[in-house]
């Protein structure tokens, strides 16, 4: 019992004299390399305050100045006036497109590249709108299922089905909720069956009627299942 006591003391004698040399050692590293590290020190301040600077004193109010100059046109698109919206929403205020252009970054400019891609697809022009829906990315809950379901919209009016079906997809699967998801689930049913695709079809009728009861697309989604075959 003795010797393994005393041998227990040597262990620690000998780990508290590694801790000492490893904290002499530090020591002697810091003396030596003193301006050195002073020198990481100061570059690591400084990007960090050049980080805060840019942030706060430029990305924010500038972001603020871009909110501000597309209310107006956000306006515009309210009223279903898409093309005002994009180019002279009236005033010295942007459209969507100079919002882009002279905002690129900000926050405002990429829900301006999500409404650009609205009113092209409301203006007709399908290409130009799959361009833009696709430079924006969804910071919310809600607009990437209408991010998709709009994608599916302009794939569908150039005669892509594969897109078509599989942004509709996207739209239905993307944070489900009582709201988008029945109708967009009822926009891929009524697609699939106008392509010849009567079983997909019923699929997506049939999530509205077990999933959704109390959607307003209820009804409309009975009917179609009704016509597709289905019960």
């Amino acid at each position: 019992m003795a010797r393994r006591k005393k041998k227990q003391n040597q262990q620690e004698d000998e780990t508290l004299v590694d801790v000492v040399g490893s904290v002499e050692t530090l020591q002697d590293y810091v003396e030596q390399n003193s301006s050195k590290i002073m020198s990481i020190i100061g570059l690591f301040v400084l990007v960090l305050g050049g980080i805060l600077a840019y942030y706060f004193l430029y990305k924010i109010p500038r972001n603020d100045d871009a909110t501000l100059m597309m209310s107006q046109a956000q306006a515009q698109f309210e009223k279903d006036s898409f093309a005002l919206a994009l180019d002279n929403p009236g005033g010295s205020a942007k459209g969507f497109l100079d919002i882009i252009e002279d905002y690129s970054g900000t926050n405002a400019a990429n829900t301006a590249s999500y409404y650009a891609g609205i009113s092209y697809l409301n203006l007709g022009n399908y290409d130009m709108a799959i361009d833009y829906l696709n430079d924006y990315s969804p910071k919310d809950k809600v607009t990437p299922a209408q991010k998709y379901a709009a994608l599916g919209d302009a794939y569908a009016e150039l005669g892509d089905k594969d897109k078509a079906i599989s942004n509709y997809k996207k739209a239905t699967t993307t944070h489900p909720n009582g709201f988008s998801t029945p109708m967009n689930l009822l926009k891929l049913g009524m697609y699939l069956q106008n392509n010849g695709d009567m079983e997909g079809a019923k699929q997506a009728y049939a999530k509205i009627k077990e999933n959704y009861p109390k959607s307003s697309v209820y009804g409309e989604a009975e009917k179609y299942l009704i016509r597709a075959g289905g019960q």
